[in-house]
């Protein structure tokens, strides 16, 4: 309970703190830069190592492209019938189709399965969600945006990204034993300010925009987002002798909230962004009630 009043906390003080305190021009970008490119990485080279493999992780990767896909086919349907914008269309599948599986993913699983938790929620995000950021939510948004990818830029943001780099490093060294001790004193207080940092990020970003009009769009994304697609997952999951804590992290990071990066990749490509931002803040809140609760539902 301490360690989700304490993600609580630094959500809030992130609200506040942007609201009130004039914070400095380029925080968040420093925040993000530092959770990203130091904090990230150093948790995954600490717990990568550590993990044991195990045939079921299969699953943790197939919860992720299952909410995206799921999301795609979803709102692409509904939106032709009830006649949305592309822009619409593109921006549901974007920001209730990727999940916060690392900036709210990570934070929330520890503090409700620990560092076991926590390192299956790595494999999900790095392996699951980041490639589907980095290469088909990019196609997506052109595709809706009327613009071309570039398959080139798409591979080389992806091989070039620090925890997906370290992703790779952590299991070779696993494969050879693991880190010596002393590393391991560098690598863990390093990925430590990953979570209060991170949160505190999301609350600097935090936004809600009203509108009526907005009202069905938000409801039919939050829907897919926070129940329907973890169901699903669970499902899936069941049905493929899948279970124990594979089973619960795998469909508790499907029903994380929208993706802050996909929030800012609708913004980028001019898909609906007013009606993006209100998902993500509404979908924020609702998740650190929905979550638990569906922790608890999965008897976890």
């Amino acid at each position: 309970m301490s360690a989700l009043l304490l993600l609580f906390v630094c959500l809030m003080l992130g609200v506040v703190v942007r609201r009130w305190a004039q914070p400095p021009a380029g925080i968040v970008h420093g925040l993000n830069w530092w959770v990203l490119n130091i904090a990230l990485p150093a948790l995954v080279l600490e717990l990568i190592p550590r993990l044991k493999l195990d045939a079921t992780l299969w699953f943790l990767v197939a919860t992720m492209w299952l909410t995206f896909f799921g999301a795609w086919l979803l709102f692409a349907a509904i939106g032709s019938r009830l006649g949305w914008s592309r822009g619409r269309i593109g921006a549901l599948t974007l920001v209730c189709g990727l999940g916060n599986t690392s900036f709210m993913g990570y934070p929330m699983l520890e503090a409700l399965h620990g560092q076991a938790g926590l390192s299956l929620a790595v494999v999900a995000d790095q392996l699951g969600c980041f490639p589907l950021v980095a290469s088909v939510a990019v196609a997506v948004a052109s595709l809706y945006a009327g613009r071309t990818s570039d398959p080139r830029r798409i591979a080389r943001r992806i091989l070039t990204f620090p925890p997906f780099l370290a992703l790779l490093l952590g299991v070779i060294v696993g494969l050879a034993g693991g880190w010596p001790p002393v590393l391991d004193g560098v690598f863990k207080p390093l990925g430590e300010t990953m979570s209060p940092l991170a949160l505190f990020s999301v609350g600097l970003q935090f936004r809600l925009h009203g509108g009526h009009r907005q009202l069905g769009a938000m409801a039919a994304g939050l829907g897919w987002k926070l129940l329907l697609a973890p169901a699903l997952c669970w499902v899936l999951g069941i049905a493929t002798g899948v279970g124990g804590l594979t089973l619960t992290v795998g469909v508790l990071q499907a029903a994380m909230a929208p993706m802050v990066s996909a929030t800012i990749l609708a913004d980028e490509y001019g898909l609906d962004p007013e009606l993006a931002n209100t998902v993500l803040g509404v979908g924020i809140v609702l998740s650190l009630l929905t979550v638990p609760l569906g922790n608890v539902l999965l008897g976890a």
